[in-house]
């Protein structure tokens, strides 16, 4: 162990395994951890065939997540990256590249160059295409659900080409490479499930190669170089466009981009939206106050992000020799946020385990805080609203037609499947 835990004889609970995950947020082990262990240590062991690791302090209470989200002094996305597990040494550099895994100044400059392309006029013009797409999606699936047996998955029926097709648009990708973004997403966020990535790919001495590592970013970075180049001769209204002619961006920093938008961009509303779904399919009472036009939607959207936020966890590494809730931290520790679990604080929200769709202020952590605070945050917002909107239109009730399937993730609070019954 790399630290003394509280002064506490309740047993910490492990909050690392992915597979928890899978039969829902560990909402009551997040409460322990909470009441008595608010930065606990955590064992990386070796799991689903990933190496264990050195271990980690999760930090589970919504002061103390802020704290670390907006100290980039202290804690850092760049010493280590921010996901859980250590990346390889060499491929470090590499990593670095990406705005995500920058401390300031440097991830001040990338996020100005990517700003001036995710503008929120650009974003706007994007309602309309998305409420279209919704409805069109919604529509073919209840039609193929009465035409069968009553019944379709939102998620590979809705919400996952919802989510794709929105970002393709917005990045200016080509709708015959639309399906290039998901499988990249799905080998990138899913690699702990083996439904969505299937067996790993291992190296030459057996172990698994991480997914973003180089080598298995290659044909992604090779297509972002190519679409950039054919952006440059036929510009259009997009994203990509409009970061092809930055002059200020090297091309490993555009390919890094084009990286974090499809995967980043993409997954957070494809893991919002049927969480978002769920939730009110699990609450029919909030659900008619909604459909009954008692609530503002906006805010609606804000507690369904509060309640099924679409990241778990992200990484920082103390730079530092610190100190967090009353527990030394050395610096080089990795130090992890769990948003989920600072989203329940009943220290921030009162009866957190509640659904309150009309809940203000809502202070959650959904798209993080301080420097890093997601770029595409109006972008996911809009996105959400307009599709609950036509939801509430096409299906009148949500009823599940059986259990949720939720992703083998610490990461990514995500749903692979969620059959509904249409009357």
């Amino acid at each position: 162990m790399n630290g003394p835990q509280a002064a506490s004889t309740v047993p910490v609970p492990d909050v690392f395994d992915p597979r928890r995950y899978a039969d829902g947020v560990p909402h009551a082990a997040y409460r322990t951890l909470r009441d008595h262990h608010p930065v606990a240590w955590q064992e990386e062991t070796e799991v689903l065939g990933w190496p264990a690791g050195p271990g980690f302090w999760a930090v589970t209470r919504h002061t103390d997540v802020v704290r670390v989200l907006k100290d980039p002094v202290s804690y850092s996305s760049c010493l280590g990256a921010t996901q859980i597990r250590d990346p390889d040494p060499d491929d470090l550099p590499f990593i670095r590249r990406m705005m995500l895994n920058q401390d300031p100044p440097d991830h001040g400059r990338l996020r100005r160059a990517v700003s001036r392309a995710f503008t929120p006029r650009r974003i706007e013009r994007f309602e309309s295409v998305a409420r279209e797409r919704a409805r069109t999606l919604l529509a073919a699936a209840v039609d193929e659900a009465r035409a069968g047996d009553g019944t379709f998955d939102l998620v590979t029926a809705v919400t996952d080409d919802y989510a794709l097709l929105n970002l393709s648009d917005l990045l200016g990708v080509p709708e015959r490479d639309r399906g290039l973004l998901l499988h990249w997403t799905q080998r990138v966020i899913g690699y702990q499930d083996p439904d969505e990535a299937g067996p790993p790919v291992l190296d030459a001495d057996g172990g698994p190669v991480n997914p973003r590592s180089p080598a298995m970013l290659r044909d992604m970075f090779a297509y972002a170089r190519q679409l950039a180049s054919h952006k440059r001769l036929h510009p259009g209204d997009d994203v990509l466009t409009t970061l092809a002619a930055d002059a200020e961006l090297d091309p490993a920093e555009l390919e890094m981009f084009f990286f974090l938008l499809t995967v980043a961009g993409n997954d957070t509303v494809r893991s919002a939206a049927p969480g978002g779904l769920l939730a009110l399919a699990e609450h029919p009472d909030e659900h008619r106050r909604l459909r009954e036009g008692g609530i503002q939607l906006s805010t609606a959207v804000e507690e369904l992000l509060r309640w099924h936020p679409p990241v778990l966890t992200f990484r920082r590494t103390a730079a530092v020799d610190t100190e967090l809730a009353g527990q030394p931290i050395r610096a080089g520790d990795k130090v992890v946020v769990f948003h989920a679990s600072a989203n329940h604080d009943e220290r921030v929200f009162a009866d957190p385990h509640r659904l309150d769709l009309s809940r203000t202020p809502n202070p959650h952590v959904s798209f993080g805080d301080g420097p890093h605070v997601c770029l595409g945050a109006h972008f996911a917002r809009l996105q959400l609203r307009v599709l609950y909107e036509e939801v509430l239109r096409a299906l009148p009730s949500l009823r599940p037609a059986g259990p949720a399937r939720r992703l083998v993730s610490n990461f990514i609070n995500g749903i692979k499947s969620l059959p509904l019954e249409v009357s």
